[in-house]
């Protein structure tokens, strides 16, 4: 299923302003997110990590792990985010093969950002 596709079948989605804080490092995550419109920054340690545009998901961590947040999201210009809770993100990781494999394939991406940073 389109990351497109997906965003349209659900119905929770969220406006955020921008520079409004979506969540913060070490809070606990009971949500992810899909950017329906608008960009989000990550950061951890207030340290800019990557900025995720339209049809980019953030938050799956906290529902994967059950650990606190990894990082503080922030509304980069104002933003429509589609709010997939723990028992809907478990459905769809079980119906929707595809949708696993984006989660895989996001976490793949920023782990591998992670470890070509430059050392200081």
């Amino acid at each position: 299923m389109a990351e497109s596709d997906l965003t349209r079948h659900l119905e929770q989605q969220r406006p955020f302003s921008a520079g409004q804080i979506i969540f913060r490092q070490g809070e606990p995550g009971d949500h992810m997110y899909i950017i329906a419109d608008g960009q989000v920054d990550l950061s951890v340690d207030h340290q800019p990590l990557v900025t995720i545009g339209p049809g980019g998901i953030f938050g799956e961590m906290a529902l994967i792990d059950n650990h606190p947040r990894s990082a503080t999201a922030t509304a980069r210009d104002d933003c429509l985010l589609v709010v997939i809770d723990r028992a809907h993100f478990l459905t769809l990781i079980q119906k929707t093969p595809l949708f696993a494999l984006q989660v895989m394939r996001v976490m793949a991406e920023r782990l591998r950002r992670s470890t070509q940073q430059p050392r200081s």
